[in-house]
């Protein structure tokens, strides 16, 4: 089996998914079957097709109609509107030959030269299934791509005298709070929804965005034009609702009113470090406020339902209709290009002063829970609908928050790659650079270099060398945390001490192996070689054997 009959079989294996479909050819799949699944397919991810494969991943092969593959990717860009251009290879598996069909997803949406338009979608037990692609999911569709920006629509219906003057003393209100472009402060309120993008001039009237009918609409123009927009606040003491708020109001005052209900649920203590006393409360202020309008700002307007902020016994957590944007997945989340759905009220949210102005409020987020010792925020229920944040309800660490302060008040802020990186270390211990690279989200080059600034700092302390380096807090972290056995236990021990465990093993079992040694002082492989390499030159012990085989006993 060559490397391509391989990688399909493993396909097969697998089953199908969003990405994979398989479709019987016994009685020749017609032209018109074949061409809406490379349809759906482009609609979706892409993926690939193959044919000739039973649902059961039974492999039937192929009809001799499609025996010769080189016409069907011209069949398929004949029949698909704009034309679709798939890769195809056909292959020999258990005695009967398959096809290959690798199809690109589509920046824009494909339907058959017959007019259907489809994508492919889970159904609950978890297969997938095509599905007819109807009109109001075209703008979700592009939005997610960025194709469009939805919240720069205009809302030709809507008169901008019918606006709330109140909302634009929020805006101004909102500059001079937190620190947002002071020059708009000077505008009339004309300008000032005209440099905001709030509302164009369309036929000599001045109608409003979508972004500015969420700012200065009333409650009302924002249910009949703008149903999907809503916010619930909801406080849960086991499997009772002790409060269950929801708003339909502008979307300054909105988060005014729920960063009220917030900030009642904070509580508060001190410690001091040094000559400074250090607030510690149970939910970080600021990852709340970027975490909340991350999901107000990026939530997808044409796909109904709430923005929900829950605060219960476990934590708090906050969601938003509409998955991740195109590019931005669980495992790139920190270091993709920041990217809006509704990259015009993203625009006016951050001239405000509301939010993060580099685009990076997730890295505030991590912060507010890593300096403090806590988990990091959880994002793993988040779906291609929905977007959710948790934010456990832990103790906070106080002697890694004293650490954390000390190092800001000597050097500045902690960058959130060194955050990850000692409370991975504070959790598991001991670990070498692949296994932080994925929590870093950055190459292994990268994560090497701020391990070596740790280490140069006095926060970490390597063992080892090569590949199997691995790395521990340092003897004076575990010292300020009153745990100085731990990093005995941690660190390992002394080469000396390895020595003598090594040869105590070999008086009682006569011979030791390199994975007894590995097993016994907690070595890499190529760090186990070198300690028994040490004791050979010192002539305390003989190889007997070559290789794998090779055993280690005393010298006589």
């Amino acid at each position: 089996m060559d490397t391509n009959e391989h990688e399909i079989d493993k396909l097969i294996q697998q089953g199908e998914s969003l990405s994979l479909e398989f479709k019987s050819d016994l009685k020749s799949l017609p032209d018109r079957e074949l061409v809406a699944v490379v349809v759906s397919l482009a609609n979706t991810e892409g993926g690939n097709l193959l044919l000739g494969v039973e649902d059961d991943s039974t492999v039937t092969g192929l009809h001799a109609n499609h025996l010769n593959v080189s016409g069907i990717p011209s069949l398929i860009a004949n029949k698909t509107n704009p034309a679709i251009s798939v890769r195809i290879e056909r292959c020999e598996l258990q005695g009967k030959f398959i096809a290959r069909i690798s199809v690109p997803k589509s920046r824009q949406l494909v339907s058959t030269s017959d007019g259907l338009l489809v994508r492919r979608r889970l159904k609950l037990d978890g297969t997938p299934e095509s599905v007819p692609f109807y009109p109001h999911e075209f703008i979700q569709r592009q939005s997610s791509m960025g194709l469009v920006d939805p919240s720069a629509m205009v809302l030709e219906e809507v008169d901008a005298s019918q606006f709330d003057p109140l909302q634009r003393l929020r805006i101004r209100n909102a500059i001079k709070k937190y620190g947002g472009e002071q020059s708009l402060l000077t505008l009339a309120d004309d300008e000032l929804d005209g440099a905001l993008g709030l509302c164009r001039e369309v036929d000599g009237i001045r109608r409003p965005t979508v972004a500015g009918l969420l700012l200065l609409g009333t409650e009302n123009l924002l249910r009949q034009h703008l149903p999907a927009y809503e916010v619930a606040f909801q406080v849960l003491q086991g499997t009772d609702v002790k409060v269950n708020e929801f708003y339909r109001k502008p979307l300054l005052e909105t988060f005014e009113e729920v960063e009220l209900l917030f900030k009642a649920r904070v509580e508060e203590e001190e410690i001091q470090v040094g000559l400074f006393r250090v607030p510690v409360p149970n939910y970080d202020r600021r990852a709340f406020r970027e975490a909340f309008v991350n999901a107000l700002v990026h939530r997808d307007f044409s796909r109904l339902g709430a923005v929900h902020v829950k605060i219960a016994s476990d934590g708090l957590s906050i969601s938003n209709p509409g998955g991740f944007v195109e590019g931005v997945t669980l495992d790139n989340l920190l270091v993709a290009d920041p990217r809006s759905r509704n990259p015009l009220l993203a625009d006016v949210i951050k001239r405000i002063g509301l939010a993060e102005r580099t685009g990076r409020g997730i890295d505030r987020i991590y912060e507010g829970m890593l300096r403090y010792g806590r988990p990091a925020p959880d994002y793993f229920m988040s779906n291609e609908f929905t977007v959710s944040v948790q934010m456990a309800n832990a103790a906070a660490d106080l002697d890694f928050l004293k650490m954390v302060v000390e190092q800001e008040d000597k050097l500045g802020n902690m960058p959130i790659d060194s955050l990850i990186i000692l409370s991975r270390l504070r959790e598991e211990r001991r670990l070498t650079t692949a296994d932080l690279t994925p929590s870093v989200q950055k190459p292994e080059a990268n994560v090497r270099a701020t391990l070596e600034k740790l280490v140069e700092s006095g926060f970490l302390e390597p063992h080892g060398t090569g590949r199997g380096r691995t790395y521990t807090l340092s003897a004076n972290m575990y010292q300020k945390a009153g745990k100085k056995s731990e990093y005995i236990r941690q660190a390992g021990f002394a080469p000396i001490q390895q020595e003598q465990m090594v040869l105590n093993y070999i008086d009682k079992h006569g011979s030791i192996k390199r994975a007894d040694v590995m097993d016994l002082c907690h070595l890499s492989q190529d760090q186990a070689y070198k300690l028994l390499s040490r004791l050979k030159r010192s002539e305390k012990i003989v190889q007997i054997g070559d290789r794998k085989g090779a055993i280690y006993e005393r010298k006589r």
